[in-house]
């Protein structure tokens, strides 16, 4: 007798081994319809399978559908093998190779004898909708791993050889049948090809075969998929959304930043796009002069000693510029701790300074490869508003908990008010003892909890020399951007023999905690371009007033204006061309600038202006004052 305990609970006997599709047909014939797949757990370990999975013992079983997120896994996954049935029926003589799963979809990467072109993807979106329909079963089988080598080879699929070949000689490799398409993979996939129904077909890239640029360049067509008609659509309307955010399309209209071929993955900031950063920059300034931070600056190149100290020479190695000088070897510092531990260490501290706190627009460089770079998003030049605090282990807890707070004022000024924490705990690769590292996770969980913050575990992905806080905003669209950390490290400080002098005479090592807010300036300035569609508040933007005359005659009273509110700290412009006072408006308007003043004859008389607020909000005439007031409470709202 075989039980299977379900979900709520109860369990289900068979007299003999039952399949997935079995237990769900025994629950219900509704049920049955919707299984995708199911989730064991053998040995402790849960496993998602196929619905055809023979279950043989006593078990735990979960019935997977579409409105599970292992049931849109199964779908995405299957979905990519569905797109490289139809590339083959399509193209015989492309080769597939790799297609797995990723954020919101799949992709699927092929060596063929020419580019894709979009006809060709819209055929093979078409062909995949009609091989869909067949309804045909998905059916897996085994194949000793030699015996799958000479099948793929046999096919002329010689990726897939090559994939198969550096699998243990004494493993068993699984294999997936479609109708006449069969690739390799560990599965699980929909029991038939006509539950695959919401996707759609998103472009074509180049992608190394391996990864290494040394290989043959492949194309890699990607593609979404999803449960239903409306979550496709949704998606879709969120795409469309985000292309009309994206922040390299607005930094050129709005005339803030570019990238030049001649320093790749770095940034040049125009007039207006440098106003923006400083303002970021001197509100995190004001962040840490007011939370106890005392501002530092450390070199740029660094000797390869002190990194070998630190790890990163061993551990970040391939991520780091370097050079050479006088025979000795430097890096470009990839990140500011090492050089805030030897500030630490200039001088003898006290227990009685400690927490001290510093804090860095650190500049690094990270030797980040070409395909990885995106915009300002991206890049291998950046500023972090990094900051370390070195402490006792008994001042963790209080420093974690004011820091979160202090996260979550600075995130909501910018326009983000929902975070979602998760906790990385220690990967294979570290330094450092386990029972270092056991404080060290219990100190950044006690930490969440006595914030009030619900939190996920990521185990594994811990930097190496300590676990980490990673604060996760989401912007307007729904996606999520991790820019804050708090890592918990007892053992960088020791590494370079950072000491206090205890309360008993003695000597320690600081406890280091490292942390940044917005993390790069550059990357957190292009989330904040998308959030905001290219419109900051009034109190980001670079330009907060245009100024516009409409004829000769009100120049000067415009330039009054402008001095006026110059005057006051604001960031003004005027466009005194000879021009139609429309089409200045339009223009200006396309720049997003927060507030437009129309001045004439009967406000150059009054002293008052004409103003427009972004939206093509008409706010009408105003004493100038009054408008002084407006802007400044808008400002202060940071609305």
């Amino acid at each position: 007798m075989i039980s299977i305990e379900l979900p709520d609970g109860s369990r289900r006997e068979f007299d003999a081994p039952v399949t997935v599709a079995q237990v769900a047909a025994s629950i219900g014939s509704g049920l049955a319809k919707a299984a995708l797949a199911g989730r064991v757990t053998q040995d402790g370990q849960p496993r998602v399978v196929d619905t055809s999975f023979v279950i043989d013992r006593d078990m735990p079983l979960a019935i997977v559908t579409d409105k599970d997120a292992d049931g849109l896994e199964v779908i995405r996954h299957s979905t990519a093998h569905l797109l490289a049935y139809a590339v083959k029926e399509l193209f015989p003589d492309a080769q597939v190779t790799i297609g797995p799963v990723i954020e919101n979809g799949f992709f699927y990467d092929f060596s063929y004898k020419r580019p894709f072109t979009p006809e060709d993807l819209a055929a093979i979106e078409a062909k995949m909708a009609e091989l869909a329909r067949k309804d045909e079963k998905v059916e897996r089988r085994v194949l000793p791993r030699d015996e799958a080598v000479a099948y793929f080879k046999g096919i002329g699929e010689h990726y897939k050889a090559e994939i198969i070949a550096g699998i243990p000689s004494n493993e068993d490799v699984s294999l997936y049948r479609e109708g006449a398409f069969e690739d390799l993979c560990r599965g699980p996939h929909v029991p038939s090809t006509g539950r695959l129904k919401h996707f759609k077909l998103m472009k074509v890239a180049g992608a190394y075969w391996r990864g290494d640029h040394r290989n043959e360049m492949l194309q890699r067509i990607y593609g979404t998929a999803w449960a239903t008609k409306d979550e496709l659509q949704q998606h879709l309307h969120m795409l469309e959304e985000a292309e009309k955010r994206d922040h390299r399309k607005l930094g050129r209209e709005l005339d803030l930043f570019h990238i030049d071929e001649h320093a790749p993955g770095l940034v040049f900031w125009h007039p207006r796009g440098w106003t923006l950063w400083q303002n970021v920059e001197q509100y995190m300034r004001r962040v840490y002069r007011d939370n106890g931070y005392q501002e530092v600056k450390g070199p740029q190149i660094l000797d390869k000693s002190l990194w070998e100290k630190t790890g990163h020479w061993d551990n970040y190695r391939d991520n780091m510029f370097t050079t050479e000088s006088e025979k000795r070897e430097y890096a470009l510092k990839p990140m500011n701790c090492p050089g805030h531990v030897l500030i630490f260490s200039s001088a003898m501290r006290s227990y009685r300074d400690l927490p001290l706190r510093y804090g860095e627009f650190g500049q690094c460089h990270r030797n980040e490869p070409s395909g990885s770079m995106h915009g300002i998003m991206r890049v291998r030049g950046f500023t972090q508003d990094d900051g370390h605090i070195f402490c006792t282990e008994d001042h963790i807890l209080d420093e974690c908990v004011a820091y979160t707070t202090l996260l979550q004022k600075v995130y909501a000024d910018f326009g983000f008010t929902e975070i979602i924490y998760k906790v990385a705990t220690r990967p294979e690769h570290r330094v450092g003892s386990d029972a270092l590292w056991d404080k060290a996770e219990f100190a950044v969980m006690e930490a969440m909890r006595r914030s009030g913050c619900e939190f996920i575990v990521s185990p594994g992905d811990g930097a190496f020399y300590g676990p980490k806080i990673e604060y996760t905003l989401k912007d307007a669209l729904g996606r999520q951007w991790q820019c804050g950390t708090m890592q918990v490290d007892f053992n960088t400080a020791e590494r370079l023999g950072g000491e206090y002098v205890t309360e008993s005479s003695g000597r320690a090592h600081p406890v280091m905690l490292h942390r940044a807010i917005i993390g790069s300036f550059e990357r957190f300035i292009g989330i904040l371009i998308e959030q905001h569609a290219g419109a900051l508040p009034a109190w980001l933007a670079p330009v907060q007033v245009d100024v516009l005359n409409i004829t000769e005659a009100q120049a000067d009273y415009a330039a009054e204006v402008v001095k006026s509110l110059q005057k006051q700290g604001l960031r003004v412009e005027s466009d005194l061309r000879n021009e139609k006072i429309n089409y200045k408006i339009r223009q200006h308007s396309m720049q997003k600038v927060p507030y437009i003043l129309v001045v004439g004859d009967k406000e150059k008389a009054n002293g008052t202006v004409a103003v427009r607020a972004r939206g093509n909000r008409d706010l009408g005439v105003m004493p100038l004052a009054d408008f002084s007031t407006l802007i400044a409470k808008d400002i202060a709202a940071k609305t």
